[in-house]
């Protein structure tokens, strides 16, 4: 990472945008967007995101922003010493040395010998004498006096000591906390799901009971979770950004290790005082909520409904898709939309929606995937074996209330 690409960086955290720093500094977008992948690389996090086409900053990117503030304070204090009365972005935006440089100028000065810091860096000492000759060619001032005994500051190189050993503090307080959050990550499981119907449905009470018997058996690796749809989950697998994922579908998994977690069918949920008694009626008589085609279910409800009303008034126009299980069920319990859902996901939910039976058997599949770690495959078998134990008991309840 040079200081450069650090300053860049920092513009594109407080304006929010590539394309405006990039006019600003007269840089090509490609080079403000890899600074900025540069920086979320050495610290490990995600500083900015992809909206409908725009660049979000999130959250971690204001703390991050706190820690780069002495390192631009050291920059235009630098910019100033080589002559530059004011800031100049151009110039600091276009800065060529790396941190690593600056660290390897501190040593020197520090041991008061190339040929000590040499060893002490394990570098060969023309190496280390060509960057240091290098670094005072861009500053246009020579920073050592080479005597016999070594190298010796001088007054100019007292001065970039100063501002250096600035950058290097405040730059390796960011690590050290990114390398905290790395070793945090390393040691969790990460653990993402299809979104639950709510707190009762068997998704959210299985991965309830996951971490409370996985925490009871004192296991090394803390688990964390997050719930999104079916195609980003797959992405977030593959990417390496989650361990397990549980998803509403067998397709795209043939890259990876997968097992079937539970077999169910399609039905319809109906609001509850709704009168129609066959689903053709259903879906003609109300307008339709459905999860989205990114879901595994969603594909399938979306064709299914498309397929059963091909004549109906307004088709397309009163189908709503929706990310959210949680809005789909108050949709249809309290505003009378009709929606698709798994049978096990369904019947957690009867006391709010009537639950309707489709004309033909529908099957469907859950499934869960996972990675090539032990605690993984641990943690796939304590999943299934939950979803068991509990879409039994929900079988069960519903027996002894009919």
């Amino acid at each position: 990472m040079h200081l450069g690409a650090l300053f860049i960086a920092s513009h594109v955290l407080t304006s929010g945008s590539v394309r405006e720093t990039a006019r600003r500094f007269q840089l090509s977008p490609s080079t403000v967007s890899t600074a900025i992948h540069n920086l979320e690389t050495e610290l490990a996090m995600t500083l900015t995101e992809r909206a409908s086409g725009e660049l979000a900053t999130l959250i971690a990117s204001g703390r991050v922003l706190e820690g780069l503030e002495p390192i631009m304070a050291a920059i235009a204090e630098l910019g100033q010493w080589a002559g530059h009365d004011e800031i100049d972005e151009a110039w600091a935006s276009r800065i060529p040395v790396k941190i690593v440089t600056m660290e390897r100028f501190l040593e020197v000065a520090d041991q008061g010998s190339i040929n000590r810091a040499a060893r002490r860096l394990r570098l060969g000492q023309p190496q280390l004498s060509l960057q240091l000759a290098n670094l005072e060619k861009f500053l246009r001032h020579r920073l050592f006096e080479r005597q016999a005994q070594g190298s010796v500051l001088t007054e100019e190189g007292r001065r970039v000591y100063q501002i250096f050993m600035a950058i290097s503090q405040a730059w390796n307080d960011l690590k050290s906390s990114a390398d905290e959050r790395y070793r945090r990550t390393a040691r969790s499981l990460r653990i993402g799901s299809i979104i639950p119907t709510g707190s009762e449905s068997w998704v959210a009470r299985c991965l309830g009971t996951l971490v409370s018997e996985w925490n009871m058996r004192r296991n090394n690796n803390a688990i964390s979770l997050v719930s999104m749809t079916a195609d980003d989950l797959r992405e977030a697998l593959k990417s390496g950004r989650i361990d397990v994922a549980i998803l509403d579908s067998v397709f795209g998994l043939e890259n990876f290790r997968h097992r079937e977690l539970l077999q169910t069918e399609m039905v319809v949920i109906a609001p509850p005082d709704s009168t129609e008694t066959s689903v053709a009626d259903l879906v003609a008589g109300h307008p339709i909520c459905t999860p989205s085609p990114r879901t595994g279910l969603g594909h399938a409800a979306m064709a299914f409904s498309y397929e059963r009303a091909p004549n109906r008034r307004l088709r397309g126009q009163d189908i709503t898709a929706a990310d959210s299980l949680p809005v789909i069920v108050d949709l249809v319990a309290n505003h009378g939309y009709v929606s698709f859902l798994g049978r096990v996901s369904a019947t957690p939910i009867a006391d709010k929606v009537r639950i309707v039976d489709l004309d033909e058997h529908l099957p469907m599949s859950y499934h869960v995937a996972f990675n090539h770690r032990k605690a993984a495959a641990d943690a796939c078998t304590m999943i299934i074996e939950a979803a068991a134990r509990i879409t039994s008991e929900a079988v069960v309840k519903t027996a002894a209330v009919a």
